[in-house]
């Protein structure tokens, strides 16, 4: 059942700066595929990394899925908590068989998901979602923390 404050930004009009709550839900559907490509893209390298560095990249792909998985959770349960419905289709996924070109679209997508991620924080506050601003909080901390961790292999990568 949509909250008091999902319930009344719904009723607002179209064009106000106040983001609606089907907005809102568009973009957590939006954030939803996000996750499920991100899910897909690490199972994929992680079966197809190859080359010297296998078994490590291959062990860092795999370990991100458990918390895309429970991003991706935590977001269908959001949506249908504010009346929507989750979508099921992922967005693109970039494939490669180059270990240092799946590190840079790892990284290409962890950056775009914070930043979905901080979009969405914005639109939970001004709907008085607090406590999905701080879930969407944690994902950020989450995220970035994946982001690095590419960006310090990639660092260290020698051709």
């Amino acid at each position: 059942m949509p909250t008091t404050a999902v319930k009344e930004a719904a009723k607002r009009e179209p064009g106000t700066s106040e983001v609606t709550a089907r907005e809102l839900i568009e973009g957590l559907n939006r954030d939803l595929a996000g996750e499920f490509q991100a899910i897909l893209t690490y199972r994929l390298f992680g079966s197809m990394m190859g080359g010297p560095h296998r078994r490590e990249l291959r062990s860092f792909f795999e370990s991100e899925i458990p918390d895309e998985l429970g991003h991706a959770a935590t977001l269908a349960d959001k949506i249908v908590a504010l009346g929507g419905e989750p979508v099921t289709e992922p967005l693109p996924v970039e494939v490669s068989h180059d270990p240092r070109r799946m590190l840079e679209i790892a990284l290409q997508a962890e950056a775009e998901t914070i930043g979905r991620y901080e979009d969405r924080i914005r639109e939970a506050d001004q709907l008085g979602q607090t406590g999905l601003r701080v879930v969407l909080e944690d994902f950020v901390a989450d995220e970035t923390n994946h982001k690095e961790e590419i960006e310090r292999i990639l660092a260290g990568w020698k051709d």
